[in-house]
């Protein structure tokens, strides 16, 4: 299981009330389900994101196949207004 930090963009950041934490998953998909438990706000704005990990874009990739190393940085963005 690795450690690292998740950021928090524009209207993930106001749902998740912090700019960033820190987490402990081995996959983006474990990360996902951790942070979201009882955070039904959170829950609804990282459903309709899109996520980069360590700077890289994971695309459509299933979140269960993305694999987290030690010291990641995982970057939640949600759609903004424009494009």
């Amino acid at each position: 299981m690795a450690t690292g930090k998740i950021r928090y963009w524009a209207a993930a950041k106001e749902a998740a009330g912090v700019a960033e934490e820190s987490f402990e998953a081995a996959t983006l998909d474990e990360l996902m389900t951790k942070i979201t438990e009882n955070r039904a706000e959170l829950a609804r704005v990282v459903g309709r994101s899109s996520f980069l990990v360590d700077g890289a874009p994971v695309g459509l990739r299933a979140h269960d196949s993305v694999v987290l190393g030690e010291g990641v940085t995982v970057e939640v963005l949600p759609p903004f207004a424009g494009g």
